[in-house]
């Protein structure tokens, strides 16, 4: 099992995704001997799982069924257990695109945090490309590398347990790509543009602040950085339903209008325009947006080096 690459089957030591519903769905190590508890009842790991086919529907000891998956990005961003705040696809898109990230590419990250966009960017850069992540938090750092091994990642990452601000990326000159995640940013500008490559690379940087923006895009000036601006991505999620309306006999009554010679510019005429009852009801599917929306995440600066 990897991240990056499709295996069809089911094997002792992956990492699956328990789904129970769109919004119903949790992570699991297959592991032999094992059993996992659900709503539905009991999953065993060396009878249900091991040997069974990815996306295979799954009964339990209650009678109620799951779905055994892949594992992908998108789904684990959804399902990781939380060690800091992560980034959601939303914003995690708009990077990939931004950065012009494509497989071969060597993208430098700090800080790692929970792993949600470092399996992105792996996946993006996959199979020649490298990610270079740097975590301040030595625990966090550890767990990273822990994942990714069990990710089937790991010769695709390498993850640095350092202060980014003091010590940079440990690399220089040979990135194509820069993201920072961290409280002051603009004291990490200088070992970015130290790390990327000689000209063009691209630089991203994510705050919740306004404030770090600013300073951020400040440093960026002073660096030489080009072609600097800030997004903040807004997501409105759509519901389609159903919805019945009611259907006027507009057609008849204005056949019967003009074969009695009624006259609607008569004042004593508009009362009968209604007089018809309604008929009949005509359904169709409506687009409707969800009572409350994603408010705001945090702004993304990007910048190109000249």
């Amino acid at each position: 099992m990897s991240f990056v690459e499709y295996g069809d089957t089911i094997k002792d030591g992956d990492t699956a995704i328990v789904f129970l519903g769109h919004e119903s769905m949790f992570p699991v190590k297959v592991q032999h001997g094992t059993v996992t508890q659900t709503k539905y009842g009991v999953i065993r790991h060396s009878t249900d799982l091991i040997g069974k086919k990815y996306g295979s529907k799954v009964t339990c000891s209650k009678g109620g069924w799951v779905f055994i998956l892949h594992p992908t990005p998108e789904l684990w961003t959804m399902n990781l257990p939380h060690r800091t705040q992560i980034l959601y696809s939303t914003d995690i898109s708009i990077i990939t695109m931004m950065l012009e990230l494509k497989p071969g590419s060597i993208v430098c990250e700090s800080g790692t945090g929970s792993g949600s966009l470092s399996h992105a960017l792996i996946r993006t850069v996959a199979p020649t490309g490298h990610l270079y992540t740097v975590e301040f938090h030595q625990q966090r750092a550890e767990k990273a590398r822990e994942e990714f091994r069990e990710h089937g990642v790991e010769h695709l990452v390498t993850v640095t347990n350092q202060d980014v601000c003091k010590n940079g990326f440990g690399v220089s000159n040979i990135a194509d790509a820069v993201f920072l995640d961290i409280p002051s940013p603009w004291e990490a500008i200088g070992h970015a543009k130290s790390a990327l490559k000689a000209e063009g690379g691209r630089i991203c940087s994510f705050s919740p602040c306004i404030e770090q923006v600013q300073r951020t895009c400040l440093v960026m000036e002073e660096y030489g950085f080009t072609e600097i601006n800030t997004l903040e991505i807004l997501l409105r999620v759509y519901n389609v339903k159903t919805i019945s309306l009611q259907i006027p006999d507009l057609g008849k009554a204005a056949e019967d209008n003009s074969s009695t010679g009624f006259d609607s510019s008569n004042p004593s005429n508009q009362g009968s325009l209604c007089a018809n009852p309604q008929q009949g009801t005509v359904q169709f599917k409506s687009g409707v947006p969800l009572r409350e929306m994603v408010g705001h995440t945090g702004y993304l600066t990007f910048a190109t080096k000249s």
